[in-house]
């Protein structure tokens, strides 16, 4: 069903479903274990998004808290970030396959792909009602190393998976941070006809 009501602070410019205004990345996580099911249910929407030519170069190297290789996942962190998802109830590291597996010719989209599978990764989180937050803060080539990541595949981007925490938890920096934010207006994104002169 589509609706246009504001969820939250989140007004659209246009008809959406409120299921894209109700997605945000909080940080406030509280150390439960996400159970196996649910984990797997958001890899499973992942697994249907688009690729090229069906290549579904995404894949998804994971621990749970309760996994034997969950500080090596935590030691991934930059400070900034360890400082709250650790307490994550599950931490990935998103990688994409750099060739076809067809013909090992190069994907252009490969990047592109994997993004398309992280967005259908976290709106089913948040369907959920887990914390379901992406980041670029942490060390891509020591996750290269540590989790063996061969060499035609790229380390794309890092996520903390979670049960809701209190902000009241997070360092003073981060609680006002805690809400969700805004986007430009969809002029500013859609652009017919191509970008204007300068």
């Amino acid at each position: 069903m589509m609706r246009t009501a504001a969820v939250g602070n989140r007004k659209p410019d246009h008809a959406v479903d409120s299921i894209f205004l109700d997605r945000w990345s909080p940080r406030a996580m509280s150390g439960e274990e996400v159970p196996l099911a649910e984990l797997m249910s958001v890899f499973e929407a992942a697994r249907w998004a688009p690729s090229s030519y069906n290549n579904q170069p995404w894949r998804f190297l994971y621990s749970r808290r309760s996994g034997a290789r969950w500080n090596d996942f935590v030691d991934l962190l930059v400070p900034g970030n360890r400082a709250w998802a650790e307490y994550a109830g599950a931490l990935v590291v998103i990688v994409s396959r750099k060739t076809f597996e067809l013909n090992g010719k190069p994907s252009r989209t490969h990047s592109f792909d994997a993004g398309a599978a992280w967005g259908c990764l976290a709106l089913q989180g948040s369907m959920l009602g887990l914390v379901v937050h992406g980041m670029e803060g942490f060390d891509y080539e020591k996750a290269r190393r540590a989790l063996n990541v061969p060499d035609d595949f790229q380390v794309e981007a890092m996520a903390a998976i979670g049960r809701p925490g209190s902000k009241e938890d997070l360092p003073a920096k981060l609680k006002a941070m805690e809400a969700p934010s805004g986007r430009k207006r969809t002029a500013e994104i859609a652009l017919e006809g191509g970008f204007r002169g300068r």
